[in-house]
């Protein structure tokens, strides 16, 4: 196990925050560790008639238009349950009182402590007076049946790391229900 020895912040931003540590490794060497640190988000799987709910957003650090699951950051001290209920109508027009977790996962571990929440709704309505999104995002909400979805991340068009485990979550639930009714 490593030990912080040092450590400065070297960026303090609106969404993150940027430390360089000196660590004591296992064998006595001094090693140095650039660390992003992140609030966290959650991201939500919502299925209606078998089509999966994505948004259609510009992302900048990639400079193309991405398909994602709705998401969004969590706030400090932010419980992720609420985060996603209010990240899904912020997004999607979709109301829902409750989520189910079904995963936890660490997208980036070499150099950020980001945690994302990925819950599923169960039990949801399109309402007509959603929550305003946030005023520098603009969202196109896409209705994509799952085959057509779990191809795009196969063929890797979809590549949002959230949006491929929540894909393939649904794809392979949907897959065990198909062999279900066969036996």
């Amino acid at each position: 196990m490593e030990k912080k020895v040092k450590g400065e912040t070297i960026f303090q931003g609106k969404i993150i925050t940027v430390e360089k540590d000196k660590v004591l490794c296992e064998n006595n060497i001094i090693a140095t560790r650039e660390v992003v640190r992140h609030n966290g988000g959650v991201g939500v799987l919502a299925l209606v008639e078998n089509k999966v709910i994505l948004v259609r957003q510009f992302r900048y650090p990639y400079n193309e238009d991405t398909l994602e699951i709705p998401a969004g950051k969590l706030e400090k001290g932010e419980d992720p349950l609420s985060c996603g209920i209010r990240e899904l109508e912020e997004e999607t027009g979709y109301r829902t009182k409750s989520l189910t977790r079904f995963a936890t996962i660490y997208p980036t571990p070499g150099y950020c402590d980001e945690v994302l929440h990925l819950y599923e709704a169960t039990d949801f309505t399109l309402v007509e007076d959603p929550l305003a999104s946030d005023e520098d995002e603009f969202i196109d909400v896409v209705y994509m049946d799952l085959d057509t979805a779990h191809k795009k991340v196969v063929e890797q068009e979809i590549r949002d790391s959230k949006t491929v485990i929540a894909i393939n979550h649904a794809y392979i639930r949907y897959l065990e229900e198909k062999l279900k009714k066969t036996q």
